[in-house]
């Protein structure tokens, strides 16, 4: 049992190697420029690696449209309608920086270039979202008549539509996270009760400087663990 966790997180982190290459070629060439011979190249790892965990390049572009909520949940602390409005502005700066997502959105664009039609990265985001708005209508935070699928559906088409004319409007959707501060500044007044507007934070900066931070930490955290497995091994 002591030799096996080694494996099997050996065998996580080949996973996430391989995942994160593929999503860094397809942001770049999209499905039909990626090809497997370039992801290994990327991943440093061999065939017989990808498809011990991967059956084929569509099955790998599956995972990297599916994995898109990775690039976001972690970093969310808050509940309710401001958990909703978080997500939004998690997403909106994670496309700039996070190729995983990025490529996961371009896929789901696209996938039925390469013969894909899977409604799950969508349908995930309005479940995500349903909760959340389950939990500021138990709260109070709604106001009446405001049903949360319809709601959480509706907040996905805007976000797709949104990034999308963001993509061909500005570099890089240097602007998503001004689109994204317009719409809950339209919505809210429509779904949420006075007070919860006035508490609700709508800023781009707030989530930044929370993922930066984090980031930071998390880095450190990792070279604190790798400097203790190196000296582990030392001793031995």
């Amino acid at each position: 049992m002591v030799q096996q966790q080694p494996k099997q997180e050996r065998a996580v982190q080949t996973r996430d190697s391989i995942l994160r290459a593929a999503a860094e070629v397809f942001d770049e060439a999209g499905f039909a420029g990626a090809s497997i011979n370039r992801i290994l190249k990327r991943a440093g790892l061999t065939a017989g690696a990808l498809y011990f965990h991967f059956a084929s390049k569509e099955d790998l572009a599956r995972a990297v449209m599916n994995a898109q909520s990775d690039s976001i949940i972690p970093w969310l602390k808050s509940e309710g309608l401001q958990r909703l409005v978080d997500i939004t502005m998690v997403w909106a700066y994670q496309l700039q920086v996070d190729p995983l997502l990025r490529a996961g959105v371009r896929l789901t664009g696209e996938q039925e270039a390469f013969g894909v039609k899977d409604a799950t990265p969508y349908q995930e985001w309005s479940q995500i979202m349903t909760e959340c708005l389950e939990v500021a209508a138990a709260k109070g935070e709604l106001q009446a008549g405001v049903e949360p699928a319809e709601l959480a559906e509706f907040v996905v088409e805007a976000c797709t539509g949104m990034q999308m004319y963001s993509a061909v409007a500005s570099e890089a959707r240097a602007d998503l996270a001004d689109r994204a501060v317009r719409m809950w500044r339209l919505l809210l007044p429509g779904i949420a009760v006075p007070a919860v507007i006035a508490r609700t934070q709508v800023d781009p900066a707030r989530v930044q400087a929370v993922i930066q931070d984090a980031g930071a930490s998390r880095a450190t955290a990792a070279r604190a663990a790798e400097d203790d497995r190196r000296t582990t091994e030392a001793a031995g």
